[in-house]
């Protein structure tokens, strides 16, 4: 071989080195490019993982979740009278959940639950591919522990960074709980429409039972909401929920959970779909309403709303409903004796059936209720057969003139009781839409027997408090809780009248009154030269009374002597006292306080009150008892604050003096109680106010009536006739069946006859004598001059003696 040719085949071999050089390199190249490209995929995913996940919440165990559960509030009794909550859930264990609910859960929403790890990727892939052809998020492919993921995330908008997100979370909570904990977290987390979280609110929204009552049906019908619950709502869309219903059904028969029969029956079965109760408003609404506001003051929303709090208050539900029945009947009663403002309207006979048509859709086929009220229309009125024939939807009935004689024209100027109405055409016509009670169905016929009805103007509020305790057992802060919610027995402040009186008294006898302490009832006036003004107070009456012992002033509410007795003890210290009792209202200085010019709640009153039966007792009123949080542990407990603030025996010496108003005074309509009893009434000028206040040994009640604007109430509407009746109908209903009680008489009083008429110790010659009770050293001594006495003495008078 020549030298030419060897050269060529080296360098041949050089190139061929030197390409497969190049080609090791390029294949290396690739090589770690792709090496990097892996690195740098798995980095950027790493990244974004963390990225994604830095701020999910960490559940690592179940008791990190804490939702926001529902506040409760209890009665005396530990029944439930009202709720508070953001969101409405009610958490329960697993254990307290139906094998047949947890089941249909899952087929209807995730039926590889078991299997998978938290995510679905058969599902995501269908899902993605809708979605793709769709050009937007049309579905999704959520499994059950995604559904929890996205309710911790709370971002309700469509998106895959959101997706990302939820199946992040899934996979770390399957990491660190079992199947069944990520079941309960769903199954109390999830919304099921009309304000339910969880199944527990769920079923009581829909059914009004626990969870652990639901049938197969019922169970099958919850399963069915998650998808849309507004859109299968069982009480807005009962054919679309029944749907879903079946669907989950089928679902649970396919997987083997129900067999066959059990799926057609539960198809068939009938549910009963009923709202769920308000329980703020139908138990004790203003109660619970002020026990919101003080908890909200010194809690938080925060607390208040989320936290799940336990309150229990001293409310008792069946005194709650005496007073709200009292109330009522009181108003009626007195709107009755004001008279009867006419009917809503008045409609042509042409317009009559179309009416009827409305209100027969508003009634949806049912019966008018005994004792309930509703809208009618007058048919026609017969005066010869004293009847009035009306019509509510498709019902027709009768008013008898007896029981709407009341409905006379209003006229302040005359009394009710000489206004009575003798035909119905005197107060109805024709075609009247009026307001109509049913009062019973007629025997052996198809029409009803109503009577007339108008709803109330007048306002009234009630509060009631157990003497021994403290405890607020009743409160009643205006007619009618969903018209108003001003409570007008804790935030009202009206003028007490001649119900502040007992206060003054009572000042009076520790200033060294005594019940025997004569005042002379006579014509008094003073001057206000700074406003160029003269007053003039009299009593009631009109009248003067001459000399008057002061327990026939209180009994008879004497204006002239109460303010006699004021100038004389000083308005500074009867301000004082009455702070003493509970007062916190501001008190003007100035002699009309006397009369009760000066507002206060229909709390601070009975309050006030209080401290007489319980012997110059102040006893702190109690609406809460205790309050516990989430975990049962106790916040707060109520003690019992008892103070002592007055005098004993001043206090046994008032409540004496009460007995005798509710006997022999103002307030004598309050005897038909038949047991011990106390109580003072009070009106206002012009009758805007009527009061009663009043306690026996186990309860002090106060009651307002008036309206809200001030005005009249109505002619002769004082707080013996407007107020007192409220009083006393509760009282009797609230002391039934209960052993009759005497005021205890304290240690240093003693009863000591004295003439009636002078007070001082009686003698032969006396026309009366009376025992009256004194606190032992005040007593009177003297006796009183014979008849021979005094004429001797105005004869030495008349010699210039």
């Amino acid at each position: 071989m020549t030298k030419q040719q060897s050269r060529t085949q080296i360098l041949k071999k050089r190139s061929k080195k030197k390409e497969k050089s190049l080609c090791f390199s390029f294949f290396m190249w690739i090589f770690i490019l792709f090496l990097l490209a892996i690195i740098s995929g798995f980095a950027a995913i790493t990244a974004g993982f963390f990225y994604l996940s830095r701020d999910l919440p960490q559940i690592n165990t179940l008791s990190d979740y804490r939702p926001a559960i529902v506040t409760n509030v209890f009665s005396d009794d530990g029944r439930k009278i009202g709720e508070f909550y953001k969101e409405r859930r009610i958490v329960i264990p697993l254990s307290d959940m139906p094998s047949n609910l947890l089941n249909a859960f899952v087929a209807a929403e995730d039926s590889r639950f078991r299997e998978h790890p938290g995510i679905d990727v058969k599902s995501i892939v269908r899902a993605f591919i809708k979605n793709f052809r769709a050009g937007s998020i049309v579905q999704g492919g959520s499994t059950i522990t995604q559904q929890v993921t996205k309710s911790f995330l709370l971002t309700p908008e469509k998106t895959y960074e959101r997706k990302v997100k939820e199946a992040i979370l899934a996979y770390k909570i399957e990491k660190q709980l079992s199947k069944d904990e990520i079941l309960f977290l769903y199954l109390n987390q999830i919304y099921l429409g009309h304000g339910a979280y969880g199944v527990e609110a769920a079923s009581e929204n829909y059914f009004g039972k626990h969870v652990k009552d639901l049938t197969l049906a019922e169970c099958a019908m919850l399963a069915g909401l998650p998808q849309a619950p507004s859109r299968y709502s069982p009480f807005q869309h009962l054919e679309l929920a029944r749907q879903r219903q079946v669907y989950t059904l089928n679902r649970m028969k396919e997987e083997g959970m129900i067999s066959n029969l059990e799926a057609t029956e539960a198809m068939g079965a009938k549910l009963d779909i009923k709202p769920r109760k308000n329980w703020f408003i139908e138990r004790v609404p203003c109660y619970t309403e002020h026990v919101r506001r003080y908890v909200e003051k010194k809690y938080g929303k925060e607390m208040l709303y989320t936290q799940g709090l336990s309150i229990h208050t001293a409310v008792n539900i069946e005194l709650q409903k005496i007073a709200r029945a009292a109330v009522n009947k009181g108003l009626a009663d007195l709107d009755q004796r004001c008279g009867y403002r006419g009917p809503v309207k008045n409609i042509p006979a042409l317009q009559v059936e179309e009416f009827c048509r409305t209100i027969a859709g508003e009634l949806n086929g049912s019966r008018p209720v005994k004792g309930e009220i509703y809208k009618g229309v007058v048919l026609e009125v017969d005066d010869y057969n004293k009847v009035t024939h009306v019509r509510v939807g498709d019902i027709t009935g009768i008013i008898r003139l007896a029981t709407m004689t009341w409905a006379r024209k209003p006229n302040p100027k005359i009394s009710y009781q000489s206004a009575r109405i003798s035909k119905p055409s005197q107060a109805l016509n024709t075609g009247d839409v009026i307001y109509i009670k049913v009062l019973e169905e007629i025997a052996g016929e198809k029409e009803y027997e109503f009577t007339l009805y108008q709803e109330p103007i007048v306002q009234s509020a009630l509060l009631s408090i157990e003497a021994e305790t403290g405890y607020v057992k009743a409160m009643i802060g205006g007619r009618d809780f969903k018209d108003s919610q001003f409570n007008r027995a804790f935030q009202s402040r009206r003028q007490p009248g001649s119900a502040f009186k007992p206060i003054l008294y009572a000042a009076a006898l520790d200033k060294g009154y005594t019940p025997a302490t004569i005042i002379i009832d006579s014509p008094v006036v003073y001057e206000d030269r700074l406003h160029d003004r003269v007053w003039k107070p009299h009593n009631d009456a009109g009248k003067f009374y001459g000399p008057t012992l002061l327990r026939q002033a209180l009994t008879n509410s004497r204006n002239i002597v109460s303010i006699k007795i004021l100038q004389d003890i000083g308005i500074d210290y009867v301000i004082s006292y009455a702070r003493k009792l509970g007062i916190t209202s501001p008190i003007p200085r100035n002699l009309s306080i006397a009369l009760g010019s000066s507002g206060v709640s229909l709390f601070e009153l009975t309050k006030a009150y209080s401290v007489f039966s319980n012997l110059g007792y102040l006893i702190e009123p109690v609406f809460i008892t205790e309050i516990y949080d989430r975990d049962n542990t106790l916040l707060e407990s109520s003690k019992l604050i008892r103070k002592k603030v007055i005098d004993m025996g001043t206090a046994y010496i008032i409540t004496s003096m009460l007995e005798s108003v509710v006997q022999e005074g103002t307030g004598q309509r309050v005897k038909a109680l038949n047991r011990p009893a106390a109580g003072k009434t009070g009106t206002t000028n012009d009758l805007h106010d009527a009061w009663f206040m009043g306690f026996t040994p186990r309860y002090t009640t106060g009651v307002w009536v008036g309206l809200d604007q001030e005005a009249p109430i109505g002619r002769g509407e004082t707080g013996s006739r407007a107020a007192s009746p409220i009083w006393l109908d509760y009282m009797q209903h609230a002391l039934e069946g209960k052993s009759v009680e005497e005021f205890t008489v304290p240690e240093g009083i003693i009863r000591v006859k004295i003439d009636a008429e002078t007070g001082l110790r009686p003698i032969a010659q006396s026309k009366q004598t009376i025992f009256e009770c004194f606190k032992e050293g005040t007593e009177p001594t003297q006796y009183t001059p014979s008849p021979d006495e005094v004429l001797s003495t105005e004869e030495l008078f008349k010699e210039g003696f």
